[in-house]
């Protein structure tokens, strides 16, 4: 922990139900010979100060990532933001010394390695109560950092409210935005679809990786 790099948990979401793929784990997908997981893991756990693994089902298929796998707090698939909910909630139990949580999807498999670094400093310099990460135009909220203090508020307006999208709930604070570029990769590809997997084999020769 440093003072532009406050201690920060990375929670990898992985609760959705992967109907443009077919049904199955999107994540458990390989690239170039390693699960997208794997890419993920090797990306965020040297930024991050711990990792946890957010996923609906039996938590065993994945027991050889040795992560903590926790299920949604809120019932019927409620969507990211419901896995947010649950990393937060689970930092506060069992990391209170941490006070901020990375969120990133688990089919991300080219991400920036320095996320972490880079939302923190703006979210520092903006004095913004969250972050959120970008590549050319287009905006990815479900990547981002969220403040664990602010977990009471998620769950009203998840439960209460029935609010789904993350753009309306992070409308309500100061939102500090980095865009990287996003040529010749762009380190927020997600494979949704078979042929994005076929892309993405492409893609990682391009990044050596």
């Amino acid at each position: 922990m440093t003072e532009d790099r406050p201690s920060t948990v990375g929670v990898l979401l992985a609760g959705g139900l992967a109907r443009r793929m077919g049904g199955g784990d999107k994540p458990m997908k390989t690239i170039g010979g390693r699960t997208i997981l794997e890419r993920v893991i090797g990306r965020l756990a040297p930024q991050c100060d711990g990792l946890i693994l957010n996923a609906n089902g039996d938590p065993a298929r994945f027991a050889a990532f040795g992560l903590p796998v926790v299920a949604d707090t809120v019932e019927g698939f409620a969507g990211p933001l419901a896995g947010v909910l649950t990393a937060l909630d689970w930092a506060a139990e069992h990391r209170p010394d941490v006070e901020w949580v990375l969120s990133a999807a688990t089919d991300c498999p080219f991400l920036p390695r320095d996320l972490v670094a880079r939302l923190q400093r703006a979210r520092i310099a903006e004095d913004a109560q969250l972050a959120v990460a970008a590549s050319g135009d287009q905006t990815h909220p479900v990547i981002g950092l969220w403040n664990v203090a602010l977990r009471g508020d998620l769950r009203h307006a998840l439960v209460v409210e029935d609010m789904r999208k993350i753009d309306r709930w992070t409308a309500r604070y100061k939102l500090a935005t980095v865009t990287w570029p996003d040529k010749p990769i762009d380190p927020f590809f997600n494979a949704n679809t078979v042929e994005d997997v076929a892309e993405a084999e492409q893609l990682a020769a391009l990044d050596g990786a």
